[in-house]
């Protein structure tokens, strides 16, 4: 999706995103209350707290579906002129019934164009879907239907989405949710890959120390608030995070 805001276009340039005092109501009840951070371009910022904390809330007033107090600014590297990224987004894993028709090559055009999916697909259009899907390693699944891939190949194929067009602001909601340990190492893999190769700015949710201590450049404790923030073991060693996540 693209972000609406006033400045010149992101196409090719690193994003570098600022919120500072942010605030989220529903009616009487704070969901966070003066959130300021800032993610860096070419690193992962690693999003953590209990359930309920507002992460994902937080995600949701980048993406720009929530109202909020505050500012949230997105730069290139090198200025403070503001900019529009393309934002990609891969939610957690959603489910599909077994016996859902469409195919992976049905559901990436669907995502990505206005090709009626019921129409053939030519073979400059299928070779274009199978590129999107090399580059997470899974052109293999192009025939498939969506209901019987594993947690893990269905997230690669919603990371391949995300990454059409190619985005400057990466956004992670919880995506291990449902994947096993071999998907799961596949999934970071190729993100730290794609990450290093785009200069991609990354925002994960995580309730796993084990995967933000070893894929996040920093790491971001939330409870409605900023707890603490810091270095992956300065926050997971924290009596902070001990209080609030044992």
């Amino acid at each position: 999706m693209r972000v609406n805001l006033h400045g010149t276009n992101a196409c090719g340039v690193a994003c570098c995103t600022k919120i500072e005092h942010v605030s989220v109501s529903a009616g009487m009840e704070i969901i966070l209350d003066d959130v300021s951070l800032h993610m860096h371009c070419g690193e992962t910022t690693a999003l953590i707290g209990p359930n309920g904390a507002g992460k994902s809330t937080l995600m949701r007033a980048i993406l720009g579906e929530l109202p909020h107090s505050g500012d949230i600014r997105f730069t290139n590297a090198h200025t403070t002129v503001p900019i529009r990224p393309v934002i990609g987004y891969v939610p957690q894993t959603p489910r599909f019934d077994p016996q859902y028709p469409a195919t992976v090559c049905d559901l990436f055009l669907a995502c990505t164009s206005r090709y009626p999916v019921w129409l053939p697909c030519g073979k400059k259009r299928r070779e274009w879907v199978r590129e999107g899907l090399r580059m997470v390693d899974v052109d293999y699944t192009i025939d498939r239907r969506v209901g019987v891939l594993s947690g893990g190949e269905l997230q690669r194929v919603l990371l391949a989405l995300a990454l059409n067009p190619q985005p400057q602001l990466l956004l992670l909601d919880e995506p291990s949710s449902g994947v096993d340990v071999h998907g799961l190492s596949m999934f970071y893999e190729t993100v730290e890959r794609v990450k290093e190769s785009a200069d991609l700015s990354v925002l994960l949710i995580s309730h796993d120390p084990d995967l933000v201590r070893k894929y996040a450049d920093r790491v971001v404790l939330i409870n409605r608030r900023v707890v603490k923030s810091g270095a992956p073991d300065e926050v997971l060693t924290s009596a902070e995070y001990k209080a609030l996540l044992g």
